[in-house]
């Protein structure tokens, strides 16, 4: 865990006292809708459909018990006692007051959490792997470096009104957990020939109306050099890109137009002129950085306890640590992932007795600590594996030991026309069926891994674009229909999907799913190739014709 210095806490009440005079400012009229606008969306405040949204951010992912509480608190008191974690490792709370809104604020800046720039034409929260800091053969902890571009680009001057939102991820890992390559600017951490710890610099990647994979700019950056680097692609964006046309504002059609050679010899050009600048990162402002993050004090402990053993001919609970415990980078502990994706629920809601019960989980078995994923679960990073048995059975009390993960059934979903003012179609009805389709776990066991992505609109925030079945609610003539993609991925091989025939009706969409599935199953070379390697192994065809044979 990161621990915020003097500065960052005067920071956030600093923001807290001026958002709370803003919103006074728009309660008595002073203020129209239109100004007000701009300044509550860089406090994370949206006008949704029915009520204000409020969105927090975790920075890259990682919450403390005390925290979780907090949100917990939130919750219960300023909304209706849940919320709804994002493909952004955030939290929003869908049915916040706008007069409450900077006692809520207020209440989580007592513990570390605020909301800046959690919207708006700035850069957003760094998001990184859930497993930072404990997946084996990481080079090192990302968060470090997630931390250093969080104190950077919070309430930048040069960079709070850019043509269009920006989003950073970062990973240190081979498999990327972070989605880098679908982000404005994607950083992986590895090592040079030379054994120096740097980063490989991947630009215009972004989902949305016009999707693109990022694009390596730089194979190998310096640590040192991370900042002035980042600030040379950030100064290029500003002065080039669009700000007449918001579907062309994004950074990735810049890099599309200019070409990437183009582009990459204009952040060159930029780079170094400042990159012997004040920028540049002295070890002890890292070393800083890294002091102030707590790591777990392990044990020395088995590999494989007793409590183990005998809990292994329990076949539920090996059900689970089948399929939602991970390997650690410390012998004898295990990562946990929650699921937030039970049958016939709202993809990465949490209810307030949730968090509370998990954020005291987390003291019990994960050294106080939690993580938020990108695929809208959470997860506890330090757990004895002597513990697995009696922490399964909690979790399995309060509703988030589903053993779907990476599951059909582990859906990603945006909140779609339920909530959101863009969306054209729903989302959630669509998961909640689809998860009771597959709640049967041999078969989805059968299936094997296999993501499926929901947005609500071409805004895709359910990043459909890249999900192995992706469905994208469109609207014709007032009704709700679907396009489907297959063969998208998120990970360190990153595709987007192809569509696969013309959209279908809200009612057939789980239907189509199924013959997919059942294509699938029929298509497959052998048992254990996954859905995705079979869509790339034959194209799309022989799933079309399944699926429109008889539509």
């Amino acid at each position: 865990m990161y621990a915020y210095d003097e500065l960052d806490r005067t920071l956030i009440n600093e923001r807290v006292s001026e958002f709370r005079d803003q919103v006074k400012r728009r309660l008595s009229g002073e203020l129209t809708e239109d100004e007000f606008k701009m300044l509550r969306l860089q406090n994370g405040v949206y006008l949704q459909l029915h009520a204000y949204m409020f969105r927090v951010a975790i920075p890259y992912g990682t919450l403390s018990s005390v925290q979780l509480r907090r949100l917990a608190h939130v919750a219960r008191k300023y909304d209706r006692g849940y919320g709804h974690f994002t493909t952004r490792q955030n939290i929003q709370f869908n049915w916040i007051k706008l007069a409450e809104l900077p006692d809520a604020l207020a209440d989580l800046a007592e513990v570390g959490i605020h909301a800046m720039q959690t919207s708006g034409n700035n850069t957003r929260n760094v998001t990184s792997d859930q497993w930072a800091g404990v997946a084996p053969g990481e080079i090192e902890d990302p968060r470090i470096w997630s931390e250093l571009l969080r104190q950077y680009t919070t309430l930048h001057p040069e960079f709070s009104f850019l043509p269009r939102k920006f989003k950073f991820a970062i990973t240190a890992s081979a498999h990327d957990r972070a989605a880098i390559k679908v982000h404005d600017i994607g950083l992986r951490l590895h090592k040079n020939a030379d054994g120096e710890t740097g980063f490989e610099v991947l630009v215009g990647g972004g989902l949305g109306r016009t999707p693109f994979i990022g694009k390596t700019i730089k194979p190998f950056v310096h640590g040192h050099d991370l900042l002035s680097y980042v600030e040379a692609i950030l100064r290029v964006y500003n002065q080039y890109g669009r700000r007449d046309n918001i579907y062309k504002a994004r950074i990735k059609i810049l890099v599309h137009e200019l070409g990437i050679e183009k582009f990459a010899r204009e952040v060159e050009d930029e780079w170094l002129q400042m990159r012997d600048s004040a920028l540049a990162i002295d070890d002890a402002v890292i070393e800083d950085i890294r002091s102030r993050f707590s790591y777990p004090a392990y044990e020395k402990l088995p590999h494989m306890p007793e409590e183990l053993k005998k809990a292994a001919h329990d076949p539920l609970f090996e059900r689970w640590r089948k399929n939602s415990v991970f390997t650690h980078k410390v012998q004898g502990y295990s990562i946990v992932t929650l699921s937030l994706k039970p049958v016939g629920g709202p993809p990465g809601d949490a209810t307030a007795d949730q968090m509370d019960a998990i954020a005291d989980l987390a003291d019990k078995y994960s050294f106080g600590e939690i993580r938020v994923s990108h695929e809208q679960n959470l997860a506890l990073p330090h757990v004895a594996k002597r513990d697995l048995p009696a922490l399964w059975k909690a979790l399995d009390k309060i509703g988030v030991a589903t053993p779907n993960i990476n599951l059909v059934s582990d859906i990603i979903a945006c909140p779609g026309l339920d909530y959101c003012s863009l969306a054209n179609a729903r989302s959630i009805p669509i998961a909640q069926e689809l998860t009771r389709r597959f709640a049967n776990h041999d078969t989805a066991n059968l299936i094997g891994r296999l993501h499926i992505n929901i947005s609500g609109c071409i805004n895709a925030c359910g990043h459909h674009h890249v999900g192995h079945i992706g469905i994208l609610g469109v609207e014709k003539n007032g009704d709700e229909f679907y396009q489907i993609t297959i063969g998208g991925r998120a990970d360190e091989n990153a595709e987007v999907g192809t569509l696969i025939g013309p959209a279908v009706p809200y009612g057939e969409v789980a239907d189509v799913v199924e013959d997919i599935v059942e294509a699938y199953l029929a298509l497959r070379a052998r048992p254990d190739e996954l859905f995705i390697d079979t869509v790339k192994r034959l194209g799309v065809e022989p799933f079309r014709e399944r699926v429109y044979a008889t539509r």
